[in-house]
């Protein structure tokens, strides 16, 4: 931890994000209290199959705590909360892929929406992650179209329809025979992740990984 960040722990010290109790241990990610009551996802669980990637980890499941926790981040603008909701998914990503990656890169948002929002959260988590495992992480792709927000849309037909064709590789990029972790938020039924793992499959990634806080049911 450098001195600025040290300095903002002072001014702001980091609370929990499930319970929003300031922490004791300005290092940790989630107070005592609440964790052995999130809905912890292991083995088998904290795996999911989606097109075009290798597999996809999720330290959480998206109930109990975890969508307040979720929506305090994205909606309500609490940026400092990136950091320990990334450590959790860092250290899911450890466990599940001890070899590493060559680069960690994050589904985009629109140029609207990250404007109405003022940041894209997979963007610092994934950034965050990076930083924890001396990872490097940057843009590969971009939100080609507005579209509706996925967490509107109930079925995974309609969610597949609306992500189908909003994402492109940005110019010059090329992963030839690189491992790469895709990162979100959330993942319920996939369509985001696969729309973008098919432009990372098409760029030449040879392995691709996505990483997720929470797994939501999803069809």
């Amino acid at each position: 931890m450098n001195l600025w960040e040290r300095a903002l722990d002072l001014l702001f010290p980091p609370k929990c994000p499930y319970c929003q109790r300031i922490l004791d241990d300005p290092r940790a990610c989630v107070c005592p209290d609440c964790r052995p009551k999130l809905p912890w996802l292991e083995g088998k669980a904290g795996e999911r199959r989606i097109d075009f990637a290798d597999g996809c980890f999720s330290p959480l499941a998206y109930r109990d705590a975890v969508p307040q926790a979720v929506q305090r981040y994205k909606f309500s603008r609490v940026r400092a909360l990136s950091r320990p909701l990334a450590a959790l998914m860092a250290q899911c990503l450890a466990d599940r892929l001890p070899e590493g990656a060559d680069l960690i890169t994050w589904a985009p948002l629109a140029r609207k929406r990250l404007r109405e929002r003022g940041f894209n959260q997979a963007e610092l988590l994934a950034r965050e992650v990076g930083r924890l495992l001396s990872i490097p992480a940057g843009p590969v792709l971009e939100k080609t179209r507005n579209t509706r927000p996925q967490s509107e849309l109930e079925e995974g037909s309609a969610r597949r329809a609306n992500a189908r064709g909003a994402y492109a590789l940005l110019p010059g990029t090329g992963l030839a025979g690189k491992r790469v972790v895709l990162v979100d938020d959330v993942v319920t039924s996939g369509a985001t992740l696969s729309e973008c793992a098919a432009l990372l499959r098409q760029a030449g990634a040879e392995e691709i990984f996505c990483l997720t806080l929470a797994r939501a049911r999803g069809d």
